[in-house]
C-alpha cells in the first residue's frame, strides 16, 4: 500500500519535470526563401517519360529460331534480342502502324504473328 501511494506521489512531479524541459517561446518559421534555381526551373523544357512497357513476347520463327520483342507504349519503339538475355537493339517505327527497323533488323506487326529480318538472313514469319 506504501509503495502504491509513493508512486501516485511521484507521477505528478514526474509529468511536471517532463513539462519544465519544453521550451515556452513561440517558434518563428521564415517562408518565402528564394530558389537560386527557379529560373532554370522555370526554362527547363518539359520533361517527358520514357514509354512503359506493353507487352514482351517471344516468338518462333519459321527456321525453328526464337527471337524476343518488347514493344513500348508510344507504339513506335520494340527491342529486339535474338537471345533470352541477350543485348537487346532498339528498333523504331517512322509512325504508328509501320515496321520498327534498326541496323538491319525489322520487325512488321506487334501481334501474336509478325515478321521478322536480321542482318544476312532473309525475312521469315514467326508466331507467338
Amino acid at each position: 500500500m506504501q509503495n502504491r501511494t509513493r508512486l501516485l506521489a511521484a507521477a505528478p512531479l514526474g509529468a511536471l519535470i517532463l513539462l519544465a524541459g519544453c521550451n515556452s517561446q513561440p517558434e518563428t518559421i521564415v517562408t518565402g526563401t528564394v530558389d537560386p534555381t527557379a529560373n532554370a526551373v522555370k526554362a527547363a523544357p518539359p520533361v517527358t517519360l520514357p514509354p512503359s512497357l506493353l507487352a514482351s513476347r517471344t516468338y518462333r520463327c519459321k527456321d525453328n529460331s526464337l527471337a524476343y520483342v518488347d514493344f513500348f507504349s508510344d507504339n513506335v519503339t520494340a527491342d529486339f534480342r535474338s537471345e533470352k538475355g541477350g543485348t537487346a537493339t532498339k528498333l523504331t517505327a517512322p509512325e504508328k502502324g509501320k515496321a520498327f527497323v534498326a541496323d538491319g533488323y525489322s520487325v512488321s506487326g506487334s501481334g501474336t504473328a509478325v515478321e521478322i529480318t536480321s542482318p544476312g538472313k532473309a525475312s521469315q514469319s514467326c508466331h507467338a
